[in-house]
């Protein structure tokens, strides 16, 4: 498989962050200098903008009264969290800055600017790329898949490390599946202080958990081919020890 092909890569950051936005469960809002937390308080319409219905008696609701217009400039902040757990389950972040407008009983918000956060770094994405990305059509079915394939299926994961170079999996302790989307699964490889991401890219990208669950099978064939790690083979024989 070739770096050239597209359907090989990872999503871009505009996708994860819309990705991020559809699935996220609460929303911390920064407005006046007063900071809250919202669980289910948002939505999100096709081109990203993000609607919040809050109590009367919020900071964010005082704030908009006494903005000029009111209008007042806010920050969004979503965590991305995995399902399974992993040591640091915060995945990205993504932040949100604009301005809030009273809308239909709630409130209206619009970026001017969003920025990503992951393990790698920051990205600032652009906003006409937000608007138009659309969320992984695997991310509402995410949790539930990666829940089963840890907790029902932990040879399958095992399995999925004979595609991983031998070095990197030197003094592992444990491996989970940390996000699968589209494009490809993500491994988290844990040792005593410290891990790692691995990413194994499927053969084409997945639009259903049908087509998901094909790329999966296709992953573990690929594997039942290969060699089992050695820093797996010690690790089984110093547990059976």
């Amino acid at each position: 498989m070739g770096d050239t092909q597209d359907w090989t890569a990872a999503p871009g950051a505009a996708e994860r962050a819309r990705t991020l936005l559809a699935t996220a469960w609460s929303c911390a809002v920064t407005a006046d200098g007063a900071r809250e937390e919202y669980v289910g308080a948002h939505t999100v319409a096709d081109d990203g903008a993000v609607r919040l219905a809050v109590p009367d008696d919020s900071a964010l609701t005082a704030a908009a009264l006494c903005a000029p217009r009111q209008e007042p400039p806010a920050l969004l902040e979503f965590a991305d969290v995995a399902p399974v757990p992993v040591r640091e389950r915060i995945r990205a972040r993504l932040y949100l800055s604009g301005r809030i407008t009273p809308d239909r009983g709630g409130f209206l918000f619009r970026p001017a600017r969003v920025v990503l956060r992951r393990s790698g770094g920051a990205v600032v994405v652009g906003l006409d790329g937000y608007a138009a990305a659309r969320p992984d059509p695997l991310a509402g079915a995410e949790a539930r898949l990666l829940t089963h394939l840890a907790d029902a299926h932990p040879d399958a994961v095992e399995r999925l490390t004979r595609l991983i170079r031998p070095e990197s999996l030197h003094a592992v302790t444990r491996v989970r599946p940390l996000a699968v989307d589209r494009h490809g699964l993500t491994l988290r490889i844990e040792r005593a202080r410290a891990h790692g991401d691995v990413r194994l890219p499927f053969h084409a990208p997945a639009d259903d958990v049908a087509q998901l669950t094909e790329r999966v099978h296709a992953l573990l064939a690929q594997a039942s081919a290969a060699a089992c790690p050695r820093a797996l083979q010690r690790q089984r024989a110093d547990g059976d020890g």
